[in-house]
C-alpha cells in the first residue's frame, strides 16, 4: 500500500509508472466487452497467448484483455499498439498472420480491416473508421489502452488526477461550483444536473451520507454502465471518491489523503 499525501506525489508516482513503460513496445488490446465475449474473443486470447509463446514474444509483446471499444457488432475487436492498427471479427484462425505480419512485419492484415459497406473505403486505424471519428469519447475511450484490473495503467493515463486536486487543492464546495458549472448531468432519461443533486445532499442533515452506484440497465441490450465498470473500473471509484468528499460522506477532510494498492 502506497499512501499518497499531495497531488505532486500522485504526479511523481504517474511519472515514475510511465518511465518503467515503453512506448514503442508493441501491444495487443483484445475487446473482452459483453458483446465480443460472446464472439468468442476467448478463443481468440488463447490463441495469441500460444503464439506468442511459441515466437517466442511472450515478454516482447504485451497482450491485454481489456474493456468494451464501442464497436460490438464487429467484435471481436483487436487494436495493434503503437501503430493503432484496428481488426475487426478476429477469429482464432487470424492469430498467426496478426503476429507475423502485423506484429513483426509492421504490415497490415487487409482482410481484417474495417471496410465501409457503403463505399467499400478500408480504414486500418482506430480513428479512421466512421463510428469512431466523430465520436467525443469520454467514458470508454481509454478502454483499448488499459488492463482494468490495474491501477498503475489507470494512474499511468492520468488518473486520479482530479480526486487529488479535489482532496489536497479544494474546498468540499469548490468541488460542488466546479461540478454545477460543468454543467455535469444524470445519465438517465432525466438528464437532471448533477451539481444540485451533490449540493442538495450536502445540505441536508443527516449523522451520515452515502454515496451509491446505480448500475441498473433496464432496457435490453443496453450495456452502457457495464462498459465503464468492466472496462475502466477505476473512473467510476475517482468520481464516487470525488463525490462523497463534495456531499461530506467523507468525514474527516482536515488531513485528506489518498492510498494506493500496488
Amino acid at each position: 500500500m502506497q499512501r499518497i499525501n499531495s497531488a505532486a506525489e500522485l504526479d511523481a508516482r504517474r511519472k515514475e509508472i510511465l518511465s518503467g513503460k515503453d512506448p514503442d513496445k508493441p501491444a495487443i488490446a483484445v475487446c473482452s466487452g459483453a458483446g465480443c465475449a460472446g464472439l468468442s474473443n476467448g478463443r481468440v486470447i488463447a490463441a495469441l497467448e500460444k503464439e506468442l509463446d511459441a515466437q517466442g514474444l511472450a515478454d516482447k509483446v504485451d497482450l491485454r484483455a481489456t474493456g468494451c471499444h464501442g464497436l460490438c457488432e464487429l467484435g471481436p475487436n483487436v487494436v495493434i499498439y503503437p501503430e493503432e492498427i484496428y481488426y475487426t471479427q478476429v477469429k482464432p484462425e487470424d492469430v498467426a498472420d496478426i503476429v507475423k505480419e502485423t506484429v513483426l512485419g509492421k504490415k497490415v492484415v487487409d482482410r481484417l480491416v474495417y471496410t465501409d459497406p457503403a463505399s467499400g473505403e478500408k480504414a486500418v486505424h482506430l480513428n479512421e473508421i466512421p463510428f469512431y471519428k466523430y465520436q467525443n469519447r469520454n467514458l470508454i475511450g481509454n478502454n483499448t489502452r488499459i488492463d482494468p484490473s490495474s491501477i498503475d495503467d489507470y494512474i499511468g493515463i492520468g488518473g486520479y488526477a482530479a480526486l487529488a486536486k479535489a482532496l489536497f487543492e479544494m474546498k468540499p464546495e469548490a468541488v460542488l461550483d466546479e461540478v454545477k458549472t460543468a454543467n455535469l448531468r444524470g445519465r438517465g432519461g432525466g438528464g437532471f444536473p448533477a451539481g444540485l443533486k451533490w449540493e442538495t445532499t450536502r445540505n441536508a442533515e443527516a449523522q451520515e451520507k452515502y454515496v451509491i452506484v446505480n448500475g441498473h440497465e433496464g432496457e435490453p441490450g443496453a450495456f452502457m454502465d457495464r462498459a465503464v465498470f468492466t472496462g475502466n473500473p477505476h473512473l467510476v471509484i475517482e468520481g464516487l471518491i470525488i463525490g462523497a468528499y463534495a456531499i461530506g460522506a467523507i468525514r474527516d477532510s482536515s488531513t485528506p489523503a489518498m492510498t494506493q494498492s500496488c
